[in-house]
């Protein structure tokens, strides 16, 4: 949906759960369709799919829980905000592994995958009977299945096994799921992903611009297998992503980030957000807000910030360290000016908006920045570890230098070329170029997880082996469980 359709796009209403019986406080809400009259054409359908994109962009989605749960474990972001802020000790305990299963972002992050599982289910359940044109049926499943495998993929990836839902319950007793493999939920995921693969077209063109494409199906799917190491597959999903020609890596990377160059020739799969004048919650995300420069007008709280650890950890010269980062007194491209009294010394500058954008002068701060998901650098990183893991060194050599040369924007002073076959030096340099590339777009902890360096890497923040390689299940699932779902080891 783009920015000029989705405006005009709330989330559809849908709960399918029967109520008590009606009497004279049962008030139909004024504008909001009947679930038993929803489900009956087309309009409906799209609808529907509508509200799922239309959730991705929500508080759950991209705010307090994601930071906590997929990017403060990390070596890359701490906390960040001021001291006087409430929300800074329970931020901490993810910073510092000292979390417990009461804390409530864990729930948020839960409920928030689950609620738009939720979505995505009911539009793999009903709108096979609608009828409708056959093609965008077709489509409106894949897209349902393709955002369900990213959900469930942020899910396992979290908390290990995880409740697998694939279909809307059908009576009581399939309301209380126990926690599923994970080797199953990866399964599940994968076949979504082929299914949505399958139908999905190469791109989009007007109002459907953002919506999930084959290649975005494909990309997620390469990612998928890179966590179970599936190396073979790995290297045959990027291969055909690559071999789409639909992607390229876009000139420069600082303005790759920017609200100008959204959906540009190297995403591949973006969540979309727009601000509305006047109406602070119909479109817009706090992405931005959230991890704005602190105690600045039109700029944000100052959550998720860089740390000196990754500033230093990049190679001399790399300038996505000052397209990554903003430094405390420094004046950005786009000529703010950062005081040299905020609290921290660095912001995340790639959820920056510009303090004057037209679209940032009230309600939401940086309401307007789209959640860059997916990109075609990462697609090519991921190409290299496979090929480099495969023994194919020079293949993974021509996708690293890709992400290199792009970096080093035509200075040939800095970044060269990586020349090693040694498959353990080629691995390292490939997960170093991941950090530099890939910095604060919440990957890092759970990159270093999967390579099974936490102990090293993270050791020193707190994390344990054994215990940390995921977080604990909500309490609060657990006891509306009735104790069906069990907690992870050493919670």
């Amino acid at each position: 949906m783009n920015k000029k359709l989705i405006a005009a796009l709330g989330i559809v209403p849908l709960i399918l759960i029967a109520g008590c019986k009606k009497d004279f406080l049962d008030v139909p809400p004024q504008g909001q369709q009947a679930a038993e009259q929803f489900w009956t054409s087309e309009a409906d359908a799209t609808k529907a799919v509508n509200s799922i994109y239309a959730n991705l962009r929500g508080w759950t989605e991209v705010a307090f829980a994601p930071i906590a749960i997929e990017s403060l474990g990390s070596d890359d972001t701490e906390t960040g905000s001021d001291p006087s802020d409430g929300s800074v000790p329970f931020m901490n305990t993810y910073n510092n592994f000292t979390v417990t299963s009461t804390q409530g972002q864990l729930s948020d992050f839960w409920n928030g995958r689950y609620q738009t599982i939720n979505l995505c289910n009911q539009v793999i359940d009903n709108i096979p009977a609608i009828n409708m044109d056959a093609n965008l049926k077709a489509r409106y499943i894949a897209e349902a299945k393709f955002v369900r495998a990213y959900e469930y993929f942020r899910l396992v990836r979290a908390f290990g096994d995880v409740p697998l839902r694939l279909h809307l319950p059908k009576d009581a007793s399939e309301y209380n799921l126990p926690r599923t493999p994970k080797a199953q939920v990866w399964a599940a995921i994968e076949q979504d992903l082929t299914d949505a693969a399958g139908v999905l077209p190469k791109n989009y063109t007007g109002a459907d611009i953002g919506r999930a494409t084959k290649g975005a199906a494909l990309a997620l799917h390469a990612k998928v297998a890179m966590y179970q190491s599936k190396w073979t597959d790995v290297k045959n999903y990027t291969d055909q992503v690559i071999g789409l020609g639909s992607y390229s890596l876009f000139p420069n990377y600082e303005q790759l980030f920017r609200v100008p160059n959204e959906f540009n020739s190297e995403s591949i799969f973006e969540i979309n957000a727009k601000h509305v004048p006047g109406n602070c919650d119909a479109s817009n995300s706090q992405y931005s807000q959230v991890q704005g420069v602190r105690s600045v007008a039109r700029g944000g709280w100052g959550f998720n910030v860089p740390t000196a650890d990754l500033s230093n950890s990049y190679e001399a010269g790399d300038p996505r360290k000052d397209a990554t980062i903003i430094f405390r007194g420094e004046t950005t491209p786009e000529g703010d000016l950062i005081p040299a009294t905020v609290p921290n010394p660095m912001y995340n500058q790639k959820s920056y908006v510009p303090f004057k954008d037209p679209n940032n002068q009230d309600c939401t701060e940086g309401a307007d920045q789209n959640i860059r998901v997916i990109r075609y650098a990462e697609v090519l990183l991921m190409n290299a570890e496979a090929n480099n893991e495969l023994g194919t060194s020079a293949a993974a050599l021509s996708a690293l230098e890709l992400v290199r040369a792009r970096a080093r924007a035509g200075n040939n002073a800095i970044l060269p070329p990586v020349t090693t076959t040694d498959k353990a030096a080629l691995r390292t340099a490939i997960w170093n170029e991941r950090r530099s590339e890939l910095a604060l777009e919440f990957d890092r902890y759970f990159d270093v997880v999967r390579q099974g360096r936490a102990a090293t890497v993270f050791g020193p923040l707190g994390w344990k082996a054994n215990k940390n390689e995921v977080w604990p299940i909500p309490q609060s699932e657990i006891d509306l469980s009735a104790g069906t779902l069990t907690q992870n080891p050493g919670y």
